[in-house]
């Protein structure tokens, strides 16, 4: 027991292994050619491959191995195996381009790099003028020279020793301002979080979880994945959002991970009814705000209220609606066992009482080790008693329920005025024929920033007029936005959240030479 105990985030996986590891499904793929069956048993084994292939090629604890491929359960056991041999598991979203790929190698140093087979001619050059020595392949499939590898290597594994701070992944934040910065997440970082979501969700190994997020971020990496490794249950596993294909599985399912992306999509599908979803006891949504009025139609539809939580990429999952009590539209819930939550002042860092806005931090086992060679960077985002300062904004209710109301660089500051965009965006979008909206602050002579609301219309929206005019009685003056822009859809990112950044980008130059606008 002692070389398993070596290894602290593989042993809590081991540590709920299924009595019987061969009869238990961990992953069922489900792709448009058919279906896969991997079990726990073949979970040991393939994880057992790939840490000794990693090995085999010079891999040692410490190292990290950057990985940019498509989804597919080979990718989970490359990251158990990279676990397991001790080494640094650094997922790149498939959705960067050579020149990003170049930075977050040139940053990161990995000792190998394992690219989908299609890019191999164009990443090759990056990675060797990054210095990488090593480049493998792994495809959408599951095949490539690295799954070859592991094909070849042995199915057991001594687990190299790591203890509850060594590294077990570095996740790049999304870099909306400035280059990303890689978040360091020890095993106990993991391993903790794991444990608490799936108590605090009451997951248990009869559980089957809809798996169709990507596995490149936190929400399907870790916080999908690692829930269902530390209680022994099952995955549905799906290549990406198919909202016909998890209407169908939901009979054969008990939860549900996803983005707000997901349950705006499957309320456009006929089947979705409570019979539809009555076997299904558990529905999660995060990485992006839930419209309150999305949670209301979901329940409408199927009787099942959405359960909205927090989280970031430095911290792993922060809060949770309650499990059992009031699931509140528009809130994120309470702080989790063990993390200890504050809204401050901004500038002051003074605490603030019920319903005062500020700036939201943490503390907690789950919170990060700080930024990947950024010593700088990391002493100023920690507070002397250990809180991390988020970035985002928000405040606690006073039934103690926490509201997030924007990224701290998307307060709007106008004429000498805070705005927090969240509480114009609530109003227009409970106007009728309104999709959803963004507000953001754009360059003004006159007020510094000019508040700006770029809208999705529906059938029977009113247009700049009409919204100007509604708002009027619900906002002060002060808060109403000075144009109302309209377009198709909100520019998002992978994980579905909205990027501010590229609308202020777009738009920047909407109020030049205005006066008194």
């Amino acid at each position: 027991m002692a070389e398993r105990a070596a290894n602290h985030l593989f042993d809590l996986v081991r540590a709920h292994l299924p009595a019987e590891p061969a009869a238990r499904t961990f992953i069922e793929a489900v792709t448009p050619s058919g279906e896969a069956r991997f079990t726990y048993a073949d979970l040991l084994a393939r994880s057992a491959a790939y840490a000794n292939a990693l090995v085999a090629l010079g891999v040692r604890p410490g190292d990290r191995v950057a990985v940019q491929v498509e989804k597919s359960p080979e990718v989970l056991f490359l990251y158990l195996g990279t676990v397991r041999a001790g080494a640094v598991f650094l997922p790149l979203n498939t959705a960067y381009t050579a020149p990003e790929v170049a930075y977050f190698l040139g940053d990161a140093e990995p000792a190998l790099f394992v690219c989908d087979p299609a890019r191999a001619a164009q990443l090759a050059p990056v990675a060797d003028r990054a210095g990488v020595a090593l480049l493998h392949t792994l495809d959408g499939a599951g095949r490539g020279s690295l799954a070859d590898a592991a094909d070849a290597a042995g199915d057991a594994f001594a687990d190299r020793p790591r203890g509850p701070e060594d590294l077990a992944a570095i996740l790049y934040t999304s870099g909306t301002t400035g280059r990303s910065k890689g978040a360091m997440l020890s095993h106990a970082n993991l391993a903790s979080n794991a444990q608490t979501l799936a108590q605090y969700w009451h997951f248990t190994d009869r559980d089957v979880l809809i798996h169709a997020l990507p596995v490149f971020h936190t929400h399907g990496l870790f916080v999908a994945t690692n829930v269902v490794l530390v209680t022994g249950g099952t995955m549905l596993f799906l290549p990406r959002l198919d909202p016909k294909t998890i209407l169908a599985l939901m009979p054969r399912a008990t939860a549900m991970m996803g983005v707000p992306t997901f349950y705006t999509r499957l309320l456009k599908e006929p089947g979705l009814t409570r019979a539809a979803t009555a076997h299904m006891r558990l529905f999660v949504s995060g990485s992006a705000p839930l419209l309150a009025e999305t949670h209301r139609e979901w329940s409408q539809a199927t009787g099942h209220a959405i359960l909205e939580r927090y989280g970031m990429t430095e911290t792993n999952m922060n809060t949770s609606n309650p499990y059992e009590g009031a699931r509140r539209p528009g809130t994120v819930g309470f702080p989790l066992p063990g993390v200890a939550l504050r809204v401050v002042h901004p500038e002051t860092g003074a605490p603030l009482g019920a319903e005062e806005v500020g700036m939201i931090e943490v503390k907690g086992p789950n919170v990060f080790q700080g930024y990947w060679r950024m010593p700088d960077k990391t002493a100023a985002e920690f507070k002397v008693d250990g809180f991390f300062i988020t970035g985002d904004l928000g405040k606690i209710d006073r039934d103690g329920y926490v509201h997030i109301v924007g990224r701290g660089r998307d307060l709007i500051i106008t004429g000498g005025y805070n705005v927090y965009p969240k509480e114009i965006e609530d109003e227009i979008d409970a106007l009728p024929g309104i999709v959803e909206s963004a507000v953001i602050g754009l360059p003004h002579p006159d007020f510094g920033e000019g508040v700006t609301a770029v809208v999705v219309p529906g059938e029977g929206a009113p247009d700049e007029a009409g919204v100007l005019a509604a708002l009027e009685g619900c906002l002060a003056k002060y808060k109403c936005p000075k144009r109302i822009l309209f377009c198709d859809a909100l520019p998002r990112n992978a994980m579905g959240k909205v990027q501010k950044n590229v609308l202020r980008e777009s738009h920047s130059g909407l109020y030049a030479g205005s006066s008194k606008t």
